[in-house]
């Protein structure tokens, strides 16, 4: 079980999802992941070389010990690793020196810390903290695995179709905003809580799966059905979304149209799912679900002013790349054994 963190440390973590001291944050949404893997001494660091075969990381090691591993220091960026350091700024020199690259990265998270001063110290000299990682991998975020779990890691984020890479190399990687720390906060606060007092069932695994299921025990009006109906509400990951639309308008649509086949799955395998006779969304983007077979139902006036309230929010947050092209939510819905059908 991980130790709860210091007051310090929160205060620290928030201040680099902000971007203080020029933190790094992660690219736009895909299949990469930037991998990072804390190696404590040699023996761990040629272990860890050894497992990652062809796949290249981020390697952070105790800039302290760098004159003493320049060997396999060197094989490491052969390789095409990128080396951050870790420990007092004072051995930035010999890290660079030792690597044989301009270290630009530096783990500003576990003991020994820098202090403020060699943070900025470091800026000043165009290193950046890297990211705060994930608890589990995320398109264009970062995530810390231990050299002991990095094998079972790497097949895992294989099977799910992640890319790993050195964090220099994440697509659309960036200098943190207080954005970053707002949307932070929110998914943590809003989102999580939503999720839990809803049962919402993650669906995310993938890089490019957007959709996340709620059952219910009722079926909302304007739904044609009885009152106490089960249904199944559809509602999108819409950090992710917002991140792949970065991209490509086409592959978010595409991602869009896949993950509606995950819902299918779910409704076929998950218990929670299995007297759900309907499946509806509430939702500006009504259009995609329409041209899948949807049939759209028109919300009472007072409720579509509430989403459409709520979906503001979402775009405040998030920062959308651009409006929706329509301005009133709408409620899309198909019976259980059609959507089966068409994407079980």
């Amino acid at each position: 079980m991980t130790a709860p963190l210091s007051p310090a440390m929160r205060v620290r973590r928030a201040l680099l999802r902000a971007g203080a001291s020029g933190a790094w944050y992660g690219g736009t949404g895909g299949p990469e992941v930037g991998l990072t893997v804390p190696v404590g001494d040699l023996s761990a660091l040629e272990s860890v070389l050894a497992t990652l075969g062809s796949t290249r990381a981020t390697l952070i090691v105790p800039a302290a010990r760098a004159t003493d591993w320049t060997d396999a220091l060197h094989l490491a960026t052969h390789a095409g690793h990128e080396l951050a350091g870790a420990g007092p700024a004072g051995h930035l020199a010999a890290l660079d020196l030792a690597a044989g690259q301009v270290v630009q990265s530096w783990e500003v998270l576990t003991p020994p810390l820098p202090s403020h001063r060699e943070l900025r110290i470091m800026h000043d000299r165009g290193v950046h903290p890297l990211p705060v990682p994930g608890p589990d991998a995320l398109p264009g975020r970062t995530i810390r695995v231990l050299p002991a779990a990095l094998a079972a890691t790497l097949t895992d984020l294989k099977a799910r179709g992640y890319r790993p890479l050195p964090v220099r190399e994440l697509p659309g990687v960036r200098r943190a905003t207080p954005r970053d720390l707002l949307v932070h906060i929110y998914g943590r606060t809003v989102e999580a809580n939503f999720t839990q007092a809803h049962h919402v069932i993650d669906l995310t695994s993938r890089p490019d799966a957007v959709m996340r299921v709620a059952p219910l025990p009722d079926a909302p009006a304007p739904l044609p059905l009885p009152r106490n109906t089960p249904t199944a509400e559809l509602h999108l990951d819409s950090a992710r979304l917002v991140s792949l639309a970065t991209r490509s308008q086409l592959g978010t649509y595409r991602a869009y149209q896949r993950s509606l086949k995950d819902v299918g799955t779910a409704l076929r395998e998950r218990p929670e799912l299995a007297s759900a006779q309907a499946v509806f969304a509430v939702t500006l983007f009504y259009g995609p679900l329409e041209q899948a077979g949807f049939t759209l139902l028109d919300l009472p006036p007072a409720r579509a002013r509430v989403y459409g309230l709520g979906f503001r929010v979402l775009r405040l947050v998030h920062g959308t790349v651009r409006p929706p092209s329509v301005k009133a939510p709408k409620m899309a819905w198909m019976p259980r054994d059609e959507f089966i059908t068409h994407f079980g």
